[in-house]
């Protein structure tokens, strides 16, 4: 199986995801979409829960040293700050999503990794994860899109979503914005592509 894809330098544009036909819309219609990305990963029509697997699974030490430092950052801020406590979390100041997906509502969700993000569901074509504090509402959903230039016909997409919590949470999103774009994405995506090769058994 052929896996090695090209790691995009910019976000895609809007219409990459807004045109899918996927249960994420249901549910995120009061969410802004803030990032698309293609991530660098292509496989057959069966191969996204593997997908799934590998991207959500690993160690933090698998990220180059500038994102973990910058991570740490984060967490000693929101600590410092008071954003990350329960009582901005999931199920105190918002509702999950998952009370949205009446169909799932009643089925397990899928398991928790060591990431921050509270899984909502997983289907053959998609994943989607969320997470809450003082400043955001946040979702992060991966796809399995159809890809005529992918030798096994798929690819995965990233899709970030946020309902900013207010003038407090607006601020914050564009603050992190330049060091999302400068150190979070570009380590995400070549993270997730070495993952993938791994979990394939593809040498580079």
């Amino acid at each position: 199986m052929t896996t090695h894809a090209p790691i995009r330098t910019s976000p895609m544009p809007s219409g990459a995801y807004s045109r899918q036909s996927w249960r994420i819309h249901e549910i995120t219609h009061d969410f802004e979409l803030e990032d698309v990305w293609a991530l660098p990963v292509q496989g057959g029509p069966d191969d996204f829960p593997a997908f799934v697997e590998a991207m959500m699974s690993g160690e933090d030490r698998d990220f180059p040293a500038a994102y973990r430092l910058l991570f740490a950052a984060r967490w000693t801020l929101g600590r410092l700050l008071g954003t990350d406590t329960d009582e901005h979390g999931l199920g105190r100041r918002v509702t999950s999503l998952r009370d949205r997906l009446s169909d799932l509502r009643d089925q397990p969700a899928p398991a928790r990794d060591a990431s921050p993000f509270q899984p909502l569901y997983l289907t053959d074509r998609e994943y989607a994860a969320e997470i809450a504090n003082r400043t955001m509402h946040g979702v992060l959903h991966l796809g399995w899109v159809e890809d005529e230039s992918a030798p096994d016909g798929y690819s995965a997409q990233m899709s970030v979503l946020v309902r900013p919590n207010g003038l407090f949470g607006d601020a914050y999103m564009r603050f992190i914005k330049p060091f999302r774009y400068l150190v979070v994405y570009p380590a995400l995506l070549r993270t997730v592509g070495r993952r993938w090769e791994t979990a394939q058994g593809v040498d580079r």
